[in-house]
């Protein structure tokens, strides 16, 4: 069987077996997760025929509003998920509290942690959306998993990986052995490996981030920026494009295919959060998924997935993508926390627009 003709079913099944002794839950886990996504993608591909657009005049526990797509894909990964004796308990960005599985269905050993619909305010502009998973071990013996039973470090998890809802359907995903890639055949019906070992360039010349958010960046950021936007005459002698696409999953998968960094820094807009993105279901999962592809991730002073969760809900500073970019940004940060980057520290730096040249 060729690379082209195999199935994700296959792939996993390939994995497990390199495993002796290995059971199948795992693996069934997974299918399970995929068939949740391809259900996903034929209600998101339906667009306005589903009858699912707009908002849903209801919020999250993050108090956000939620989009009537977000309730559905976040049903659909619960109901898909919840029979299979796979899973003691489940956490979503959509649930103010983990789910327990229903009594009457058997538990198994893992626990999931997923956003069920990433980037939803692309919905009813038809941009990219997605979803994000990530596998993580239930203590021994547990099969009501308490909130602290999944507040452990990203490198514990045993799989992570994320559906991207676009032009194509595609699964990302990796298990620890590197990062490979699955198309929709919608004809067929089935996840295709048609992405294998994905790996992000070494070298960039593309960033992405929030420009509006400027006036409330840390200096090691603007510094950053600043030189990207001197471009071939500034320090970093070459030029730079700036990307936004305002959902994690488009901008991780275009750093996979074709190289970047990704920024959504530490900022002053509220005080009272230390990040944006959610710590257990988007910037572990991705930090997996980026790392096995040869990149790294870091909240700007350290590695991402060395991170103790404190809560379900907790939000985190992301810089991921091409490592040499994080490590120069990680730098930034460290000389900035030791006060070696007066320059870029004084008053009039901060004042002065990134995005006003001369």
């Amino acid at each position: 069987m060729s690379t082209r003709d195999k199935t994700i079913t296959e792939f996993m099944i390939e994995e497990q077996r390199r495993f002796p002794g290995a059971g199948g839950d795992f693996t069934a886990l997974l299918n399970h997760v995929r068939l949740a996504c391809k259900r996903i993608s034929f209600i998101v591909g339906r667009g306005a025929l589903a009858g699912a657009h707009g908002a849903a005049q209801t919020t999250n526990v993050q108090g956000e509003a939620q989009m009537e797509l977000d309730i559905i894909a976040n049903d659909i990964f619960l109901r898909t998920s919840e029979y299979g004796g796979q899973l003691a308990g489940m956490v979503s960005e959509e649930l103010d509290e983990p789910y327990q599985i229903p009594a009457d269905y058997p538990r198994g050993r893992y626990l999931l942690a997923f956003d069920p619909l990433d980037g939803s305010s692309n919905i009813d502009v038809n941009a990219p959306v997605g979803s994000i998973f990530s596998v993580l071990r239930a203590p021994h013996g547990t099969d009501q998993p308490a909130p602290a039973d999944f507040l452990q470090p990203g490198a514990k998890q045993l799989a992570a990986g994320y559906a991207i809802y676009g032009a194509t359907t595609m699964v990302v995903l990796t298990v620890g052995r590197g990062v490979h890639g699955f198309t929709l055949d919608r004809g067929f019906g089935e996840f295709i490996l048609t992405h294998p070992n994905m790996r992000i360039p070494e070298e960039t010349s593309e960033f992405a981030i929030n420009a509006s958010n400027e006036r409330f960046w840390e200096p090691p950021v603007k510094r950053y920026v600043v030189e990207c936007l001197a471009g071939g005459g500034g320090v970093r002698a070459k030029d730079f494009n700036m990307r936004w696409i305002a959902s994690l999953v488009a901008e991780v998968h275009r750093i996979l295919i074709r190289g970047g960094l990704f920024m959504y820094p530490k900022d002053t807009k509220d005080p009272s959060k230390a990040g944006r993105l959610r710590l257990l279901y988007e910037a572990n999962p991705m930090a997996m998924i980026v790392e096995q592809a040869g990149g790294a991730v870091s909240t700007g002073r350290g590695r991402m997935l060395d991170g103790v969760p404190e809560s379900l809900h907790q939000r985190v500073p992301v810089i991921l993508g091409c490592k040499s970019e994080v490590e120069r940004i990680e730098g930034y940060h460290l000389e900035h926390d030791q006060g070696l980057d007066q320059a870029y520290s004084s008053p009039l730096f901060n004042e002065r627009s990134l995005f006003i040249q001369g």
